[in-house]
């Protein structure tokens, strides 16, 4: 059995979108569970979320991507994480990261550095999406990583959307896959 934790800030409810579709993913692998674990709008954990995450056997990071990188709130989050980091809590465990922003790059490439990084410097093994892009002349905007992205799942979601209209269905759907895939490397991981 393995367990994974979505932790995320959605600053409208997009990236909720989308953090709820890689827990999704993640639940339906047989020997595997997970949950969401919301920053609030203060930068904030839940009661009891740094335990939460400790014995997580996976962790998934999401923020949206606002001027090149993390929110603020995510950030906030970040820097308190030093205090697992002093004691190795979050070393050897999974780890994996998503964003989201109007534009289709809109800099979202810097924002899943910035998440690779805080999992590295926390000892973290890091999982890609492992999803070829949909990068054909017969790709359709709703086809699965059409966004292109490897290093971690990236979303679209117009300025003037509801989150009931984006994140779009494929870019959903890549959320749905890689969380399914973290799930799965998880489960290999603490065999």
């Amino acid at each position: 059995m393995s367990h994974t934790v979505v932790v995320y800030h959605s600053g409208y409810g997009h990236t909720e979108q989308q953090a709820a579709a890689v827990q999704q993913g993640a639940a339906g692998v047989a020997g595997a569970s997970a949950e969401l674990l919301a920053i609030s709008a203060e930068g904030q954990l839940p009661a009891g979320g740094w335990e939460k995450l400790e014995a997580a056997d996976a962790i998934v990071f999401g923020t949206p991507t606002y001027m090149g990188g993390p929110s603020w709130q995510f950030k906030r989050f970040a820097d308190a994480s030093s205090k697992p980091w002093y004691g190795a809590k979050w070393k050897d465990k999974i780890a994996a990261g998503f964003t989201n922003s109007a534009s289709i790059n809109g800099d979202k490439l810097s924002t899943l550095h910035y998440l690779f990084t805080l999992a590295m410097q926390q000892g973290m093994v890091w999982v890609g999406t492992g999803m070829m892009p949909a990068n054909s002349k017969a790709a359709t905007r709703n086809d699965v990583n059409w966004l292109g992205s490897f290093s971690g799942a990236m979303a679209q979601s117009p300025s003037d959307a509801s989150p009931e209209e984006g994140p779009l269905p494929g870019d959903l759907e890549t959320a749905r896959l890689f969380g399914r895939r973290i799930a799965e490397t998880a489960l290999r991981w603490n065999r």
